[in-house]
């Protein structure tokens, strides 16, 4: 049996021990505990319980006050725990010694030191250790720390942060064979912070690089840390070699940082870059991004040699100011050539504008109103036109029931009155070249209406009043040209003017279904709903003079032409035609629900939505021909990873020799009753594999679990040409796949087609080796679109990614070869080559 002796040494009792009467207690497998005698004056440092247990034998010497352990020791006191063959503790001096015990058999040294502080653990040869200083030394030790290890010939603790270390290895490698790591003669750790060294070789599978560096610190500190943003290097075809993203990051307090990095182009080019980020959880969250370049192609002398400045200013905000009030932004001013430059992200480079917009959010519980104060900008990057709304002010009164009982039950026609109120203020400043237009005004929107129920009818009559105040309307008069044409003069008036239109008419809808319940193949029931509805809606003629928003001026033929005074406004005129209206749509939805499995208790019902099916049309009853509007068809359905939706339009009129419509049926020309004039329809679905546990996450901390994640998140953003997300090796295969097609009929005799298909697919050739191939081929003209081509390798500590665009515009390739972990993520070897086609 294991001798488990569990010595509870009270050290103000060991004060009266005598020198002289024991000179030494044995406690072995048949002693018992021992009775501790007289004191003496002397005080010792420890003041707890200190636990104590062998496999073999404990010897106390009391005269000496030291304690010997053997075989399987271990020692608990406070946090610290050591486990080792043999233990020696000098209860005078506070200090311990173990080291490991020599098999007879084998000749090896077994049950060699392990210390353990808390999470931290250190194992080695031999190990001294004080209890009071908390200072010691570990003969050919070695430790883990959040995701790297660090050993050495000696380990010296001269406090409880700081370790000295001879001969040292550092490594993010917890291999028992580390594939790579870093020497150093001299090393120098601080806690949780950082690894300091200085004339450090880097080894790679034990081969060191016969180069070293003088110095280096190598963060584990985990989260944000202060420090110098390391290089990366490579090769551009348009610039030349650069070293980029080189600069300094400033943790400046847990709410804030900000980095500063510069990238370099051996032809000239430059970029400067700062992002400053803050934060206060459950408040606010925000950065302000700032970037000046100028960028340089061909050489001096060159005859197309190009030089370009390009800026940008990016603020994004977040914030929920009270629980019913929140501001929102998202401002972006840049330089027409920013995006083309970023070349390294695809979905910069299509977009061809850019967007702003500000937004203060208020919302009043009780009573349901809302209103915001908002600003928006557009920026046109080939035109460098600005279209801004500053300010743009909205409020909102919720539905009101003036009429309903304190039980909210409507029991009569007029319970079911409603009335809602809407304002909107806008004021429109574009630029367009170089010229500055402002247009600006206030409208008012006023609801009101019943719903009423009659059977099993809703009924829904409503009103819908308007009223728009502007400070300009538009003034329009003719003169003659120089070849005899009319020249129209248009010019604003400033003038108060307000323009009240209103529009009336009538809902009804309804709803049956109907059930099938099968039973079969674990089907249980399918629903078909129908929800057919009609709707009648009235516009007067606002053009005539009675309303006095149209004017009229005369051409040179002496013909009289109308115009809105008002077009040019910023929510615009009336309108100048009388509507009647009549609109009929059904809704169809079709929903199956699968039954519980009777040999699984926690199974459950489960349902589908299996088809949605919309149709509607309308007739104009004052239109003077093609009295019929468009018969529109929407279809979607979505089961599990598949979804496909869809639309088609038809017309029921002919057409003419020019191929214009015609107020004449297809029935009456005997050409069927529809004629098909849109069709689309998209599916797309994915499919993978069942995910793999990995032995990679269960060896990183959960702390550096969280800044890699923060890691992978920050360069998910930036996705485009030479994604730098790693591969998700954990599943083994992946596909998707989409498809999309338009077929449009404007007339009998013009057909325009499009038709592409495009998707992803992941698969492990290996365990360790990951193929992709992402692109999309256009079926019409048969050409690929920007595939792309990747593989990938998983060295353990390290990875390989390899990337080839073998067609486009910017085809090209990019090997790479890195470290995983986040704190050494610019350990790295990189080349590229782009060829870049579009100009």
């Amino acid at each position: 049996m294991r001798l488990r002796n569990i010595i509870c040494v009270w050290w103000i009792l060991l004060i009266s021990l005598s020198k002289a009467q024991i000179d030494t207690s044995i406690i072995n497998n048949s002693s018992t505990k021992d009775t501790l005698l007289k004191s003496s004056t002397k005080k010792s440092d420890i003041d707890t319980v200190v636990f104590s247990e062998a496999k073999d034998s404990i010897f106390f010497n009391i005269k000496e006050k030291k304690m010997f352990i053997y075989n399987n020791g271990h020692l608990k006191y406070r946090q610290t725990e050591i486990k080792s063959g043999f233990i020696k503790i000098n209860f005078d001096k506070n200090d311990i010694e173990a080291e490991g015990i020599k098999n007879d058999s084998t000749g090896k040294i077994e049950q060699t030191p392990v210390l353990s502080e808390g999470p931290e653990t250190y194992t080695g040869i031999k190990m001294r250790y004080n209890f009071k200083t908390q200072r010691g030394t570990i003969s050919f030790a070695q430790t883990e720390q959040e995701g790297s290890k660090y050993s050495g010939e000696i380990i010296n603790k001269v406090d409880k942060e700081t370790y000295f270390i001879s001969d040292g290895i550092y490594t993010t490698c917890l291999d028992s064979c580390p594939h790579y790591h870093f020497y150093s003669p001299k090393m120098k750790v601080i806690h949780k912070e950082q690894v300091i060294a200085k004339w450090i070789f880097l080894n790679f599978g034990g081969v060191p690089f016969p180069i070293p560096l003088p110095f280096a610190v190598f963060p584990i500190e985990s989260g944000r840390r202060s420090g110098i943003i390391p290089p990366a290097f490579g090769d551009d075809a348009r610039f030349g070699t650069y070293f980029s993203r080189f600069g300094y990051f400033w943790a400046i307090s847990d709410y804030m940082d900000i980095n500063l990095t510069g990238d370099y182009y051996t032809l000239g080019s430059y970029r400067l870059s700062s992002l400053f980020r803050y934060a206060k959880r459950y408040n606010f969250v925000g950065n302000l991004e700032a970037s000046f370049a100028k960028f340089v192609e061909n050489e001096p002398k060159d005859p197309d040699r190009q030089e370009n400045i390009d800026w940008r200013l990016l603020w994004t905000h977040n914030q929920n100011i009270t629980p019913t009030m929140r501001f929102d932004a998202r401002l972006e001013f840049l330089s027409n050539n920013q995006i083309q430059r970023n070349i390294s992200d695809l979905n910069e480079i299509l977009r061809n504008q850019a967007y702003s917009n500000a937004t203060l959010f208020k919302t009043w519980d009780e009573s349901g109103n809302s209103m915001s104060i908002s600003y928006n900008r557009r920026q046109v990057f080939e035109t460098n036109e600005v279209n801004e709304i500053l300010p743009s002010v909205n409020f909102s009164l919720s539905q009101k029931y003036p009429f309903r009982s304190e039980t909210g039950v409507s029991k009569n026609f007029l319970e079911t009155f409603g009335i809602s109120y809407s304002a909107q203020l806008q004021n429109k400043r574009d630029k367009i070249k170089n010229e500055l237009k402002i247009r600006g005004g206030i409208n008012h929107s006023l609801n009101f209406g019943f719903s009423p129920k009659l059977g099993y009818f809703n009924l829904a009559p409503y009103l819908n009043y308007q009223e728009r105040w502007y400070n300009k309307r538009i003034e329009k008069f003719s003169l003659r040209s120089s070849r005899g044409e009319d020249s129209i003069i248009t010019r604003d008036v400033k003038e108060i003017n307000f323009v009240r239109t209103f529009s009336t008419g009538i809902n009804i809808s309804t709803k049956f279904f109907g059930i099938f319940n099968p039973d079969v193949l674990g089907v249980k029931s399918i629903r078909h709903q129908v929800i057919p509805s009609i709707g009648y809606s009235y516009i007067p003629d606002f053009s005539k003079p009675f309303w006095g928003y149209y004017d009229e001026y005369i051409n040179q033929r002496g013909t009289k032409v109308k115009y809105d005074k008002f077009e040019r406004e910023v929510f615009g005129g009336a309108s100048n035609r009388e509507s009647q209206s009549i609109n009929l749509s059904v809704s169809n939805i079709f929903e199956m629900k699968t039954a519980a499995d009777p040999s699984d208790t926690t199974s459950k019902e489960n349902k589908f939505q299996l088809l949605n099916l919309n149709a509607s049309i309308g007739y104009d009853f004052t239109a003077d021909s093609l009295n019929f509007s468009d018969l529109n068809l929407s279809y979607r359905t979505q089961i599990g990873s598949f979804s496909f939706d869809g639309g088609s339009t038809f017309t029921l009129y002919d057409s003419d020799e020019r191929n214009d419509r015609i107020n004449k049926f297809l029935i009456d020309s005997k050409k069927g009753l529809f004629r098909l004039t849109n069709f689309n329809f998209s599916f797309s679905f994915s499919l993978s594999g069942e995910k793999i546990k990995s032995k990679e996450a269960d060896t990183i901390s959960s702390t550096n679990r969280e800044e890699f994640q923060l890691v992978q998140q920050r360069q998910s953003i930036y996705q485009g040409l030479y994604t730098d997300r790693d591969p998700d090796f954990s599943i083994p295969w992946d596909l998707s796949l989409n498809y999309f097609y338009n077929e449009s009929r404007p007339n009998p005799k013009r057909t325009f087609k499009s038709s592409s298909i495009s998707g992803s697919l992941n698969f492990n050739l290996t365990p360790a080796w990951k193929f992709s191939i992402t692109g999309s081929y256009d079926l019409v003209n048969k050409e690929f679109a920007a595939p792309q081509i990747r593989i990938s390798r998983d060295l353990h500590c390290w990875i390989m990614n390899f990337t080839w665009n073998p067609i486009g515009t910017f085809r090209g390739y990019r090997f790479e070869l890195r470290v995983k972990a986040p704190n050494l993520q610019d350990l790295k070897l990189t080349k590229q080559d782009q060829f870049y086609e579009g100009r």
